[in-house]
């Protein structure tokens, strides 16, 4: 691929995504963090993948089925033309209860003529570290891997077997389905059944869409953007996942490159924030269970980041036989991250936990377990403020009093302040005030710097860096104060390039990064805007959008001259700070108190 120009399908169990031209390069089964089945996206060559092959007559054209995460993919020619539903079934089975297993559907809808293509199915397991092998049975393909046969897939479909593994040309005379599934099934897979679970996918992912907030403008792309965080959210545990891929390059060419698979307690605290707000509190419920099932006990220690089941172990290793993403090596799995401190990321998390204590009723029980973990991060809190950390960037070998770090320290202190009063625990609130106080004291002195008339990145430098931009948004700073104005325009001078952001421009493990990070640019829309700068955040804000992919999607990074997507895909980041950054622009369509979903 010569650029990020997918769509992503999932039912928040796994996820693939779909070319623009039909081809699945991106699938693991049966969980978004399992080896790969299709790993094209890493590797044009040996990766493998899983698509539908048509002449060049035909015109290919991608979108969404509005409110939903299925997509449509139209092939069109003189001859004929036809439709390709892609889609992984998710939907309800009780009040608490959903079937998101492990499999995915390729409805092939007949329009009209006597359209042809051949179907090109390319397992390759494992990352493709081990061959496949093909046995056509009665009802299915079994595909098993050649070094370990207990690790198999199974390809039903109502069109010939044989046409599909000799990729012979099939004309199309009536609607087909391919049905990739981890597990062999019990029960008959045939145009009726995918008929059926496509009618109950659509109509799940319809009501999820309807009771989303709805706004004046911008509303398509906040909905997609929502849709999109819903698929990130892991089913099974409430975690919420930075990104779908692992080593797509932040530049190509270079070595940033990591995976994504995983839950890291900022990303996904924000991400939570994103969808309480806009109308979606279960999400919250979740993610606050996911927190609550990693502290097996009152003491544990938190990490900046865990397995979407809770796992604090992710050794990264290094996939030394595929080539990457563009040729950019290496590819890894797992992310050494795991082991940082990042005191930030508390903070984020405690901001979350204070929207739990004001939206939740919740049991005595539930309420007091929550607690608990508040006073954990206190606890936490109070012991590593001081200290140096890695920051929110995730520095390798680097440490440093990072100020927006202590900002987050500051903000998880407040947040429990506040959760203290709703509780009536007005002494331990006094208590807090006072550390408080002394974190907002210390970062005023220490991380600003009178000459520059800017906070800076660290104590330790004058540099800049866009974290800074968010510390109104998280109440430590008012907009209309002096110092976060000239903070804001310094950063904007020195980080701003070609009409995006730079993240830092100071040297960081692997020298200068050279690509911009898309969140930072809907961090600085915000930041002017709340400083009075309206029209100038708009511009930048409709300039940001056309940067998106075909279908409205946003990796990690962007190229400042290109504008080519880079870094994983999607983002979770990017799109949480889309709908935050849209709604500052427009204003919710509100229906009738009387009127019920």
């Amino acid at each position: 691929m010569k650029d990020l120009n997918y769509g992503v399908i999932g039912n928040c169990r796994s996820a693939a995504l779909v070319s623009k031209y039909g081809s699945i390069d991106w699938l693991c089964l049966p969980d978004f963090d399992s080896p790969s089945i299709f790993a094209k996206l890493l590797d044009e060559k040996k990766g493998g993948s899983f698509s539908i092959e048509v002449s060049d007559s035909y015109t290919i054209v991608q979108e969404y089925k509005p409110g939903t995460n299925i997509l449509k993919t139209t092939f069109a020619s003189p001859e004929g033309v036809f439709d390709l539903l892609d889609f992984m079934p998710r939907y309800r089975t009780s009040d608490t209860t959903y079937y998101t297993s492990p499999e995915l559907y390729r409805f092939i809808k007949y329009v009209s003529g006597k359209p042809r293509f051949k179907v090109i199915y390319d397992p390759v397991l494992n990352y493709a570290q081990e061959e496949a092998v093909l046995v056509k049975r009665n009802n299915y393909i079994r595909t098993s891997s050649k070094v370990n046969d207990k690790d198999n897939i199974y390809l039903y479909s109502s069109l010939d077997f044989d046409a599909i593994l000799n990729q012979e040309e099939i004309e199309l005379k009536k609607d087909e389905f391919l049905f990739l599934s981890y597990n062999q099934k019990l029960v008959t897979v045939d145009i009726n059944r995918v008929r059926l679970e496509y009618q109950r996918t659509k109509v799940y992912w319809l009501n999820w869409s309807y009771r989303s907030k709805r706004f004046e403008t911008y509303g398509e792309e906040i909905g997609r953007s929502l849709l999109v965080l819903k698929l990130m959210s892991f089913q099974s545990s409430g975690a919420v996942l930075a990104a779908l891929t692992t080593s797509v390059p932040e530049t190509l060419g270079e070595v940033r490159n990591w995976d994504y698979r995983f839950c890291w307690i900022r990303d996904a605290s924000m991400s939570i924030e994103t969808l309480l707000k806009m109308g979606h509190p279960n999400a919250a419920g979740r993610f606050l269970g996911f927190i609550k099932s990693i502290l097996k006990v009152k003491y544990d220690q938190f990490q900046i980041m865990y397995g979407i089941r809770g796992e604090r172990t992710l050794t990264e290793e290094v996939l030394t036989h595929l080539d990457g993403y563009g040729n950019s090596r290496p590819v890894r799995v797992g992310n050494a991250a795991f082991s940082q401190k990042q005191n930030d990321s508390l903070g984020y998390l405690m901001d979350v936990i204070y929207s739990y204590y004001q939206y939740f009723p919740g049991n005595l029980d539930e309420v007091e377990e929550m607690w608990e973990i508040v006073r954990n991060i206190v606890k936490t809190v109070f012991a590593e403020w001081r200290n140096k950390d890695q920051s929110i960037w995730e520095f390798r070998n680097i440490e440093g009093h990072f100020v927006f770090s202590k900002v987050m320290c500051w903000v998880a202190l407040d947040r429990a302040i506040k959760i203290a009063r709703l509780l009536n625990k007005e002494d331990y609130a006094i208590l807090l005030e006072e550390e408080a106080n002394t974190i907002y004291e210390d970062v005023c002195t220490n991380g600003w710097d009178e000459e520059l008339q800017s906070f800076t990145q660290s104590y330790d430098n004058k540099d800049m860096d866009a974290s800074l931009l968010l510390m109104e948004q998280y109440g430590f700073i008012s907009a209309n104060d002096e110092r976060y104005i000239s903070t804001v325009k310094r950063i904007q001078k020195e980080l701003s390039h070609n009409g995006l952001m730079y993240r830092y421009k100071n040297h960081d493990d692997f020298g200068q990064p050279s690509s911009s990070f898309t969140i930072c640019t809907f961090w600085m829309v915000r930041a002017l805007y709340v400083i009075g700068e309206q029209e100038e955040a708009l511009h930048l804000f409709n300039q940001l959008l056309t940067y998106s992919n075909h279908l409205g999607l946003f990796s990690e990074d962007l190229d400042f001259e290109s504008k080519r997507q880079l870094g994983n895909f999607p983002q979770a980041y990017s799109h949480l700070a889309l709908i935050n950054t849209a709604a500052l622009f427009s204003w919710e369509k509100t229906n009738s108190k009387f009127i019920r979903p």
